[in-house]
């Protein structure tokens, strides 16, 4: 893997990620796939609304098929029929949720799988193979997410924790020599000194890049922005930054203005399966009666398909009779908006316009 930093406005950042697979434009967002498949769009929906990159699920992908299952097949890229890059999580935070039902220690996490409540195990070694086995581009380490909020001592334990596991990782990951990427998790909660240690001990360990963890817990969004924008700023400028699980419109800006150069969100997928488009004015609720008799498309300025074809009050009618359709034109016309956004502040951040994109956007766009 290779990163290119072409230009930058402020603190933000244009960038070029080249991996095995394809050419990732950054700022980029990755759709995320979380059971090798982005839900209700094909691949090549994908790529016509410009997805360089999507994200896989390794707890997900450990449970079914299995990681040994799709390695026989040809690996994820191969299974899923995608052939640009793809990015896979560590699992992590999934086994992290399931609170009443894993066990942790220094060795890594036991837990119950809900599917069928076998007893399994993840240790940072295991981790850095099942990702070998599904054959992503980008891989990441285990690695512990605490919830705000979380006392200073418990968040330095965690902390400990997330590092210990971060050596061993790497360690397996250098023993495979398979080409992948490996990227260090900055964690330390909302304390300031905790995400400065985890800084400086994660970027002395090198890795090809550098994850912000632990956002989206519970946190105000101004800490958010803080943590983000402090961490950002402390990271190597020739490395990627990816910020982990953060996905409304509005804090992409906000964090591509703090200097991330990557995302990813359950939001545009999620959102749509429940009835709601995001547009350039902000958040759309289709079920509302007021769309009833209204012929205008989701969002005039979206040049996606369901724009360009349906109108809100057809797409209230599918959402209503919970025609299937719905979820897939609503899901298309998300995932568009969002990566249309992206490419969009790359194009502003390479004419050196970040600051006015930022302003105009925030202006037009209101969160209900």
């Amino acid at each position: 893997m290779k990163f290119q930093l072409l230009a930058t406005d402020g603190a933000a950042r244009r960038g070029r990620l080249t991996t095995a697979h394809a050419v990732v434009d950054t700022p980029v967002f990755m759709p995320v796939g979380t059971q090798a498949t982005v839900k209700a769009l094909t691949p090549d929906d994908l790529e016509a609304a410009g997805a360089q990159i999507v994200l896989g699920n390794t707890y997900h992908l450990l449970l079914r098929p299995g990681p040994e299952v799709v390695r026989e097949l040809g690996g994820l890229h191969r299974f899923m029929g995608w052939r640009r890059a793809i990015l896979t999580d560590s699992g992590g935070f999934q086994v992290f949720s399931l609170a009443k039902i894993r066990k942790i220690s220094d060795e890594g996490v036991e837990f119950r799988a809900p599917l069928d409540g076998a007893t399994r195990f993840l240790s940072p070694e295991s981790v850095v193979d099942i990702q070998r086995a599904l054959g992503a581009d980008i891989t990441m380490p285990l690695d512990e997410c605490l919830a705000y909020p979380a006392t200073h001592d418990a968040t330095a334990r965690s902390l400990g924790l997330t590092l210990r596991w971060a050596k061993r990782a790497q360690a397996a990951h250098a023993a495979g020599g398979d080409g992948q990427a490996l990227f260090g998790i900055v964690q330390g909660g909302a304390y300031e000194d905790l995400r400065d240690e985890a800084v400086a001990q994660t970027v002395a360990l090198g890795f090809e890049g550098y994850a912000i963890g632990g956002m989206a817990t519970g946190e105000p969004k101004p800490t958010m922005l803080e943590l983000t924008a402090r961490v950002a700023a402390a990271l190597p400028a020739d490395r990627p930054r990816y910020l982990m699980g953060i996905g409304k419109p509005e804090d992409l800006v906000e964090s591509v203005a703090c200097g991330v150069d990557m995302f990813d969100c359950v939001l545009p997928t999620r959102n749509a399966r429940n009835g709601q488009a995001f547009t350039s004015t902000g958040p759309v609720t289709i079920k509302q009666a007021r769309w009833i008799r209204d012929a205008t498309p989701l969002d005039a300025a979206c040049n996606c398909y369901t724009c360009r074809t349906f109108s809100r009050a057809y797409l209230r009618h599918l959402f209503v009779t919970e025609e299937l359709l719905a979820y897939r034109l609503l899901t298309l016309h998300n995932v568009h908006f969002y990566l249309s956004l992206m490419a969009a502040m790359r194009d502003a951040i390479a004419a050196r316009a970040f600051a006015a994109f930022r302003a105009r956007f925030l202006g037009d766009y209101r969160v209900s």
